[in-house]
């Protein structure tokens, strides 16, 4: 992904050169567009001159737009086109795996990473236990559910939630709004920031004014936010609207097409009455030689946490702190040190509700691309971060996860299956969903039962793949069955029992069967059934249906009998 803002560094770079286009042939203006990283506008004179003459360098170009601009599928195939080609560069074998990482094709990444590496070497072993544990957590039973927030994803990029008292919700997105003010890079508008309420509903765009009243909300990229604790102090990740004079030029820049660099700086705005006004820059902003933002803030408001690549820390992009003095202003900034920073991207810190930091990162092990982990403590004094795994993780970008209580919230994420380029998605932990009754007890009742209003209730077992949690369609299928049962018989409750087969420990089979439960209850109520109704118990490898044991050796489909919820209904 290369989301303009997501690194929290140079992620805007225009550039002075401004020579008459038209002068130039369609591969030169191609590539005066790509070396200004404006990918769209190069994307589609590259693509006419493909079907003139087939270069090894035009796939690779085409490949790389597109990868640039989000459209993976797309890079995948172009990098499948170039990489067949002897002469092609040895990242684009990178890129390859990359993509193919993304799309979760781990065996041919692993091929492509090994020719981009080559044998025995460390970063090789690396992405290959990247590849490794990524397919490993995605067999895994799963913790959490997430679903795609809807409401307010578009065919855009959304991304960068956070609360606005108990009412309100942020979130930034360049879905379009002004058609002739587009950034050429993607092709899309520039990111701005959206509030709505806590239903999703009454999306309107976040205005924040000077003194003279003239909005902000419309320089380049404005967003993400993040609010104290009384709502009313906002700190705004916006990128600096400085004319190009003023801005460092990129030396190492091709000769004739100097380009400037657009950094990223913290804007203050306090809340007066009904209006956001500007209350000046954060104290150590300085996009002459480095970009601030993506702030976050400690429960009590006296810590400050933020994204930067000024000099002295681990990596690409670490993140700092500032402790507030007795006066109200910040103090210098202090890295958070090697147990959360490492030599790569490190960003987006969210302090929950629960106190503690949740943010992304791309040195840490993982699953691919930006990882969100978990950390307790404070300032520069952190536990090791712990990888959140899937679903909450994915092959592609996750990253900006906020929540309340440490259970419950929303994250950002650009994997597959969304409705744009980055997508908002809820999450809760399967545990914490509230359950009617958890017991054991004995062997189930049969599964048909009998009612006054119904003499003979069937309702066939469903089954789950080895490991895992999820509602397989067949499943699925099965349980909208039960949904209309359970609309038809208001009165009735359903008793739901979940298992194991005999493979691991009696403890992991415990929980697995839990969550297993747990699943189908969030189903069954996602689709208007009360969990008032539901009655959850769990065995694990209890009560298996045939003899399938630890020291038994059996089919796979022997092994599947026993990897069931059983359903009861309940006089």
């Amino acid at each position: 992904m290369k989301r303009l803002m997501i690194i929290g560094l140079c992620t805007l770079i225009l550039a002075k050169y401004a020579g008459a286009q038209e002068q130039l042939s369609i591969k030169q203006q191609a590539d005066n567009y790509y070396v200004r990283y404006e990918y769209f506008k190069s994307l589609n004179l590259y693509l006419k001159l493909v079907k003139k003459k087939t270069d090894i360098r035009i796939l690779e170009r085409i490949a790389d737009c597109y990868r640039n601009i989000n459209r993976y599928e797309d890079a995948e195939t172009w990098y499948a086109k170039a990489t067949t080609d002897l002469k092609a560069s040895k990242i684009s074998h990178y890129y390859y795996a990359e993509v193919l990482l993304r799309d979760e094709k781990f065996d041919l990444a692993k091929q492509q990473f090994g020719l981009y590496y080559g044998g025995g070497a460390v970063g090789l072993s690396r992405k290959l236990a990247l590849c490794d544990s990524a397919a490993l957590w995605m067999r895994s039973a799963s913790a959490y559910k997430i679903k795609n927030y809807t409401k307010l994803n578009t065919s855009f990029s959304d991304w960068g939630l956070t609360y606005y008292g108990k009412t309100g919700l942020f979130f930034t997105s360049d879905r379009i709004a002004d058609e002739n003010d587009l950034d050429y890079r993607t092709g899309n508008n520039w990111f701005k920031l959206y509030e709505c309420d806590t239903s999703g509903t009454r999306i309107g765009a976040f205005d924040v004014v000077n003194s003279l009243g003239q909005s902000y909300n419309d320089y380049y990229h404005f967003g993400p936010i993040v609010l104290n604790k009384t709502a009313d102090t906002a700190y705004i990740t916006v990128t600096t609207a400085r004319s190009a004079a003023a801005l460092p030029t990129d030396t190492d820049s091709t000769p004739g097409k100097s380009l400037y660099s657009r950094r990223l700086h913290l804007l203050m705005a306090h809340k007066k009455k009904d209006q956001w006004v500007v209350g000046g820059d954060f104290p150590y902003d300085n996009v002459e030689k480095y970009s601030v933002g993506e702030a976050a803030l400690s429960k009590d408001g006296k810590t400050i946490y933020f994204t930067s690549d000024m000099p002295g820390g681990f990596g690409k992009t670490d993140l700092w702190y500032c402790e507030k003095r007795t006066d109200g202003s910040w103090g210098i900034p202090i890295n958070c040190g090697k147990n959360i920073n490492t030599a790569e991207e490190d960003a987006f810190p969210v302090i929950g509700g629960d106190g503690n930091l949740y943010y992304a990162s791309k040195g840490l092990p993982g699953m691919g691309g930006y990882d969100i982990y978990c950390a307790k403590g404070q300032k520069d004094q952190w536990s090791t971060p712990v990888n959140l795994k899937y679903p909450i993780n994915s092959t592609s970008d996750d990253f900006y996860l906020v929540t309340n209580d440490g259970k419950s919230g929303y994250l950002s994420s650009n994997r597959e299956g969304g409705q744009g380029g980055d997508d908002i998605y809820s999450f809760i932990r399967i545990d914490s969903i509230p359950l009617k009754q958890i017991v054991k007890v004995k062997t189930p009742e049969p599964v048909a039962a009998k009612t006054q209003s119904k003499p003979n209730i069937v309702i066939n077992n469903i089954y789950y793949d080895l490991d895992k949690a999820d509602i397989r369609p067949d499943a699925a299928a099965e349980l909208d069955k039960l949904v209309v049962l359970l609309k038809q018989y208001p009165a009735i409750k359903i008793e739901l029992s979940s298992y194991t087969d005999s493979r691991a420990s009696d403890q992991y089979n415990i929980s697995l069967s839990q969550r297993r439960a747990a699943a189908v209850v969030v189903y069954l109520v996602d689709r208007g059934i009360s969990g008032d109704r539901l009655v959850i118990k769990y065995y694990g490898k209890t009560h298996l249906v045939n003899g399938c044991t630890d020291d038994v050796k059996c089919t796979e489909a022997e092994h599947q009998l026993n990897r069931r919820t059983e359903f009861r209904v309940m006089e």
